[in-house]
């Protein structure tokens, strides 16, 4: 059963990678027969590839774990509540950026913004989620915590 779930727009990666491919598109018809044609393309595919995985975000809390997908949800990741210590609301840097990215003593998936939602695991390890919506996401984590504890 869900008792959450949110998308996420990637704004700002959408607005760039578009950019980049309406930039390569230009390039391959200013050089086109030339021998920087098939380089073109291929960022221009790479770029469209991007695009693709990286154009949202959608957190998903069921019974038994959270789920985050990026863009169709090839690059996804599930979490079970028991692996979960502590939750709690968090302000990204600007140089942590977006997309997948390491961070110290974990990961973290973000599309836009700077709102995140921080899980700490029974490991040490932790795991940010960006988020427009922080406070929501953490007070429905919260609650799957505590239903984890009383049951």
């Amino acid at each position: 059963m869900q008792t959450y779930k949110h998308k996420q727009n990637g704004s700002f990666i959408l607005f760039a990678l578009s950019l980049g491919v309406l930039m390569t598109v230009w390039i391959l018809f200013k050089v086109f027969p030339r021998p920087g044609t098939i380089i073109t393309a291929i960022i221009m595919v790479v770029l469209l590839i991007c695009i693709v995985l990286f154009w949202s975000l959608t957190v998903e809390l069921t019974t038994d774990h959270l789920s985050v997908k990026l863009g169709l949800g090839i690059i996804h990741k599930e979490i079970r509540y028991e692996d979960i210590r502590e939750a709690r609301v968090v302000k990204n840097p600007l140089y942590y950026g977006w997309g997948i990215r390491w961070i110290p003593r974990g990961y973290m998936y973000n599309v836009s913004g700077f709102g995140a939602v921080e899980l700490e695991f029974t490991d040490n390890q932790r795991f940010r989620i960006g988020s427009d919506e922080p406070e929501k996401l953490l007070f429905a984590i919260q609650n799957k915590l505590h239903q984890k504890v009383e049951n």
